[in-house]
């Protein structure tokens, strides 16, 4: 990972050692703002509250403690007062969950940062540290803000917060900055906010504070996810809108029915509450929010920033990819990757007349690659060599001697050439640049010409950037100081090539074997751009590649887009034209992008996503997610974590579905059919304290590594399919039947409601552990603990006589036992062999449920 430092944020060098004086911080706060990671203050308990007394239910028990207490039954008005506390409890835990993105990354940050101000060092509250800032960081401590490690031996530090990684992370203090308004730095260098030092001290020079910070990024992606509407979530609110309407006339047909059976106002009133709270759909939507508050943090810990709430949900559906080539599917760097030197002929010797032609000071992308290559075989060079040697053409890589003469590259020349001088005097003239003009320029005869023009295009179809050089000896007396053209040695190829980052080709693969299209977009050659797409076996065996030119012939004249694989040559409108065609066929699309001119197609598709090591401002202002370190890797492990989310939030549904059916039906039926009130108030209470914490937490599965799964296509806010929606029904059913069946027999000829109400209540929680063991296979920890806990709290309450009398209720024998068990099993059968005949189908089959939401959002 690297970042950019706006050296305009820095006061000195970083190599000076000196802080900040008292007017220095004043206008550096002034001008940067405080270190405040947060735009709003933490949540106090009694925002939790507030946020807690919206639950309907909360006043569900108010009203109707009231009302028992008006009546005179103080027992019943004082359990359902107490039973206000446990669900408050459960309000504020889940709330606080749901923010875990926000206040669990806060709570990682320095409280207090020691710096170098006036001279001396202070110690300040970390919310006072400015851009600028020299600040001291002891092993155990964290850094208070983003800066450069300036000063410190045997660092390492703990980044997990940031990456996921637990391993340590060694730091090197930065020598100098390399040159520019906003260079890049590799993140060795760099202390990051919300990090913890491991060893060492090291001094840093800050460069970001708050929000500006990486782990302030991550702060704001969380608090986006909280307040943006998405679509998904519309759905949600429609469908619970038209459940609220529902259970309104049910609740109201109830409480006339009841009433007219003579059971007097009181039974109604209270039939008619009970029924609404049971069927009241709020868990639908909490469980919407909190997910994708789960998603957004996720994905930041993958390395991928969600600027967008509608990209929690889009990512997981994304069926195509239009990514760019260098630096997210390539390293975006060259590395010399072959060197061909002539016959008689060393590496060595061709490596230094190509370096004796290149320039440190402009980082020039394949000097950068040739100075590097020499600093990799130096040491065992330097064994065989004198600084004092003669610059030799055939000596191996030596000191670079005195430039007396340089002739940059231009377009126009396509080659860069040197004169310098050794320590005897002896000058020595290294050109290297396009083969066809360094060629033309050296002594050969016709067939060696051809014959290394046909290694040129050789090397030019795998993918390789191919330079050539030559040398000549200059005499002093009749070199007059121009740029020699003439009379060069041949020295040989070197052909260098962006290398494709580590993990691509598997994740490439991962793509094509999960059904997801991708299609690189690059302005190279064809040629180049093809042989990359066979090493990372885009396409298959026979990449199909289109030049920009061609792409935009084919859409304009069908409308259609023709099957391809690569397209080279391209321009920006055509890479937005291609992202629009796409999303007209019904593909959900991400595109990748850096550059201003990418802005019209991150905007276009309907994911955008920038590059954060290497991407403009505008790109990451146009995307939805930005990757910290634009590894085309890191894009498809977000999509699986977007796919397991939704994964995860459609056994949540369905467990909602299942649990309330049951619940629903009977609270309905029962009392219609002349039965006496099923389930008090308090029961519902109970049941509520069970449903919430099961769906909120039992079913948070990761993703696995390696684990894409096919995008299914399907109409709009469709959750099931056909099949899962029959099971549901044939489930709730046949746990309805089941209930019913188990209640009518324990009622007995006494019409012992209280043992009927016991068994019905049984029946209900051992169907929750059951619908959440099946679901989620009791994958988590977390899945289990829920599953046991509820189980054991319910026998506990049921068989405990002082808690089952407190609840109206009477404990149940072992032949109870067993027909709440066969009841609750019977349902059962229909969900596990739906999802053996799931996993029945193979690896294949098993990839069925990843991917299954093919909702159609638009982005603006």
């Amino acid at each position: 990972m690297r970042l950019p430092v706006p050296v305009h944020r820095l006061p000195c060098s970083v190599d000076d050692a000196r802080g900040l004086g008292a007017s220095e911080v004043q206008e550096r706060r002034a001008r940067y703002g405080r270190n405040d990671v947060l735009a709003r203050p933490r949540r106090s308990a009694m925002q939790t509250l507030r946020d807690s007394a919206a639950d309907p239910m909360l006043w569900f028990l108010v009203a109707t403690s009231a009302l028992y207490l008006f009546l005179g039954e103080l027992s019943e008005g004082l359990v359902l007062l107490v039973a206000i506390v446990p669900l408050l409890g459960m309000d504020a835990f889940l709330h606080h969950r749901t923010r875990a993105s926000t206040e669990g990354l806060q709570s990682r940050l320095a409280a207090r940062a020691t710096v170098l101000r006036d001279g001396r060092e202070q110690e300040v509250p970390a919310d006072e540290v400015v851009v600028g800032d020299l600040a001291r960081v002891e092993a155990g401590g964290h850094f208070p803000a983003d800066g450069l490690v300036v000063r410190g031996e045997g660092l390492q530090a703990e980044e997990s917060s940031l990456t996921g990684e637990s391993l340590p992370v060694r730091k090197r203090p930065l020598g100098r900055l390399p040159p520019g308004a906003e260079p890049p730095v590799e993140g060795a260098h760099w202390g990051m906010a919300g990090t913890r030092l491991l060893t060492g001290t090291a001094w840093v020079r800050i460069v970001y504070t708050g929000k500006d910070t990486l782990y302030g990024s991550i702060v704001r992606s969380a608090e986006r996810g909280e307040h943006s509407r998405t679509p998904l979530q519309q759905a949600v609110a429609h469908l619970v809108a038209v459940l609220v309407v529902v259970a309104a006339v049910l609740c109201a047909v109830l409480a006339f029915v009841r009433w007219r059976q003579g059971f007097g106002w009181m039974d109604a009133l209270l039939s008619a509450a009970t029924l609404g709270v049971a069927a009241l759909p709020e868990e639908f939507p909490l469980a919407l929010t909190f997910f994708l508050g789960a998603g957004v943090y996720r994905l930041a810990r993958r390395q991928a920033l969600v600027r967008r709430a509608v990209s929690v949900e889009n990512i997981g559906r994304i069926t195509c990819i239009c990514s760019d080539k260098t630096g997210t599917l390539t390293e975006g760097r060259l590395r010399v990757a072959r060197m061909l030197p002539a016959p008689e002929v060393s590496e060595e010797a061709l490596l230094r007349t190509a370096i004796l032609a290149s320039r440190e000071e402009g980082r020039d992308p394949l000097d950068a690659a040739l100075l590097d290559e020499a600093a990799r075989i130096r040491p065992s060079a330097q064994e065989r060599q004198q600084d004092s040697a003669p610059l030799d053409e055939a000596a191996p890589v030596p000191p670079r001697g005195r430039a007396v003469a340089t002739f940059p590259f231009t377009e126009e020349r396509q080659r860069e050439t040197a004169v310098v001088e050794d320590a005897h005097g002896r000058l020595l003239a290294a050109v290297k640049g396009a083969p066809e003009r360094v060629l033309g320029q050296c002594e050969l005869v016709p067939g060696e010409r051809a014959e290394w023009a046909h290694r040129v295009s050789a090397l030019a179809r795998e993918g390789r950037k191919v330079i050539a050089c030559a040398s000549q000896s200059l005499d002093i007396a009749s070199w007059r100081g121009g740029e020699p053209e003439h009379g060069f040695r041949f020295l040989g190829l070197v052909a260098c090539e962006d290398p494709v980052r580590a993990g691509v080709e598997e994740a490439v693969r991962e793509c094509r074997e999960a059904g997801l299209r991708t299609v690189m977009v690059t302005g190279d050659h064809p040629e180049t751009a093809l042989a990359v797409a066979r090493r990372l076996g885009l396409g298959g065996a026979r990449p199909v590649v289109l030049t920009g030119d061609e792409l935009e012939a084919r859409l304009r004249d069908t409308g259609a887009v023709p099957p391809v694989d690569v397209v080279a040559r391209a321009v920006p409108m055509q890479k937005y034209a291609l992202v629009r065609a796409l999303r007209r066929e019904g593909e959900v699309v991400a595109a990748t992008g850096d550059g201003v001119n990418d802005v019209p197609a991150l905007q276009a598709a309907d994911v955008g996503i920038a590059m954060g090591e290497r991407g403009t401002r505008s790109a990451r202002e146009a995307s939805s997610i930005v990757l910290l370190d634009d590894d085309f890797g890191t894009l498809v492990r977000a999509i699986a974590e977007g796919r397991q989310l939704f994964r995860n939030l459609q056994r949540c549904f369905q467990y909602l579905l299942l649990i309330h059916i049951p619940l629903v039906v009977t609270a309905a039926l029962l009392p219609l059919a002349g039965y006496p009130l099923l389930y008090l108030p308090i029961h519902i209470v109970w049941l509520e304290l069970i449903i919430h914490p099961t769906a909120m937490l039992a079913f948070q599965a990761a993703a696995r590594p390696g684990r894409l799964g096919p995008a299914r296509r399907q109409g709009p806010a469709r959750f099931f399919t056909a099949g899962e929606w029959a099971t549901v029904a044939l489930v709730g059913g046949l746990a309805t039947v089941g209930l019913v069946w188990g209640y009518d027999r324990s009622l007995g000829a006494g019409r012992d409601v209280e043992h009927g109400r016991a068994v019905a209540l049984a029946s209900l929680t051992l169907a929750s552990a059951g619908y959440a063991a099946v679901l989620t296979a009791l994958r988590t920890r977390t899945a289990r603990w829920v599953c046991a806990l509820s189980l054991g709290a319910s026998v506990l309450l049921i068989q405990v006589r002082p808690l089952a009398y407190m609840l109206g209720l009477h404990p149940l024998h072992r032949d109870d036992w067993a027909r709440v068990v066969v009841g609750v099993a019977v349902a059962l059968v229909p969900l596990v062999l739906s999802r053996q005949r799931l996993f029945s189908r193979g690896p294949r089959g098993r990839q069925i449920l990843r991917g299954r939401y093919r909702l159609r959002p638009r982005v603006a």
